[in-house]
């Protein structure tokens, strides 16, 4: 069946969201089959295939040892750009901004690495299963000082963080809770590291020291027992609170911008009748994120919610590089997308502290918004690269166009974009300086629609997903 318009808009919608964009030819090609079952296949991941490690550690040989954390970045971004599995992947995101693990402290980004992967294969599953393996994760044991949480003299750090950012949120317990669930994480820690030399690196691996562990009676948000962090994670899962909680973070990064977290406890979530859907899915499915995901995918609060989001640095520059074809195999020059991230905000493996990044608006300042331009316009102006070349090609076989056309056709094939009149008005008034696109001069020609797709990409409509 042919894709209309719409079709290939709503898909375009879903793969921004549920993903990293996708070029107009994968949009096609999705747009021929149902909405419902693109949503299944990318709930689906292990239905496609993975990303070649094997041919990124080729080039890459060290890899997993590395310690810049532009070349540790640049493997998820590798994966970012080229996974099959776009939901998996935007989902380790997702989990990275919530639980949020820097390399500023663990000083390792291997380790850190390693805690990306661990949200690659969890991050589908049920949140009490998550929940169990970040708690276990050695990048977030040392991140949060819970090698440091013994018996006779416990460390709050773990405890206090899984309650207020990572489940419940401000003001739904207490004190006496924290310290009863940091009790109940007491000798959940690391084994020490075997030298590196002659072997190369070996990673922390959790361990449990029975010996350092209070096995006392507990108190924790009104149930009483002798519990281990098992326990804790059991009855944390089942609070309203962190149903609530969950959902608006799940509402904020797919469906549409919320003020930041530290104010949700003074402003009203921004379409309730949505957290209640998603929070009613939460308990039907048993805490399982497929089926939370796949009620929000298909809702229509998320199918409406087209161009509510400032993309992350992660999305505009992920996005950009899958529309213009670049980087589709491991090749120099990718550490400097890496080092891009943190020019414009988002250091991946890097958050700026436990409590994430700030995100929609505060995105985008002076500093940032020049970055952001300048890279999207720098990539989408490339006539070089292969995706541009598609787009091109598909101008070319429709003959000349008028100013007017040749804007709605680069507006269309680069997203498919909505423009303002406004900023509609401003592309013609470019276009028509040079007249209609012949193609006559093919050079000429072909440098036009890079620097209009350049242009595009500079709009407001670009920079939102």
């Amino acid at each position: 069946m042919a894709s209309t318009k719409n079709d290939v808009s709503l898909m375009a919608h879903l793969m921004r969201r549920a993903g990293f964009g996708a070029s107009r030819d994968e949009l096609e090609e999705r747009s021929s089959r149902s909405y419902e079952s693109n949503v299944e296949e990318l709930l689906n991941p292990e239905s496609q295939p993975t990303v070649d490690w094997d041919i990124w550690t080729r080039y890459f040989p060290d890899s997993s040892e590395s310690m810049n954390p532009f070349g540790s970045a640049a493997v998820w971004i590798h994966w970012m750009i080229n996974s099959k599995r776009p939901l998996e992947e935007k989902m380790t995101l997702f989990w990275h901004q919530l639980f949020a693990t820097g390399n500023s402290k663990v000083d390792g980004p291997p380790e850190v690495l390693n805690q990306i992967i661990m949200f690659r294969e969890q991050g589908l599953g049920t949140f009490p299963n998550l929940l169990s393996h970040l708690s276990q994760d050695p990048a977030m044991i040392y991140w949060l000082d819970n090698q440091g949480n013994h018996k006779h003299n416990i460390n709050e750090n773990f405890g206090r963080e899984l309650l207020e950012l990572f489940s419940m949120g401000v003001g739904h317990y207490t004190e006496e809770d924290i310290k009863d669930a940091s009790r109940a994480f007491t000798g959940w820690s690391i084994t020490a590291k075997i030298p590196r030399l002659p072997l190369g690196r070996f990673f922390w691996q959790f361990e449990f020291k029975p010996e350092d562990h209070d096995y006392g009676w507990k108190t924790f948000l009104g149930e009483t027992g002798r519990f281990n962090g098992e326990d804790i994670i059991d009855i944390v899962v089942r609070q309203p609170a962190t149903a609530i909680f969950l959902a608006r973070h799940l509402y904020n990064f797919f469906v549409a911008d919320e003020v930041q977290v530290p104010a949700w406890n003074t402003t009203p979530v921004r379409d309730e009748k949505a957290i209640h859907t998603l929070v009613k899915a939460y308990y039907d499915s048993g805490f399982d994120m497929k089926e939370v995901l796949r009620t929000l995918l298909l809702s229509d609060f998320f199918k409406e919610a087209q161009f509510q989001k400032v993309k992350s640095p992660a999305e505009l520059i992920a996005g950009t590089l899958r529309v213009s074809g670049s980087f589709k195999f491991p090749s120099r020059g990718i550490e400097d997308i890496a080092a891009e991230h943190n020019a414009q905000g988002q250091q991946l493996i890097n958050p700026p502290s436990v409590e994430g990044w700030h995100t929609g608006q505060e995105w985008i300042d002076g500093g940032a918004l020049v970055r952001r331009v300048n890279f999207a316009s720098k990539y989408l102006s490339d006539t070089s690269q292969p995706g541009v070349q598609s787009i091109i090609g598909r101008m070319k076989s429709e003959g000349t166009l008028s100013p007017e056309t040749f804007v709605e056709r680069c507006a269309n094939l680069v997203g498919p974009l909505e423009l303002r009149k406004g900023t509609m008005d401003q592309l013609i008034s470019e276009a028509s300086g040079d007249g209609e696109l012949d193609w006559d001069d093919l050079a000429k020609s072909e440098r036009r629609v890079g620097l209009m797709l350049a242009l595009i990409g500079s709009t407001r409509e670009y920079q939102f997903g």
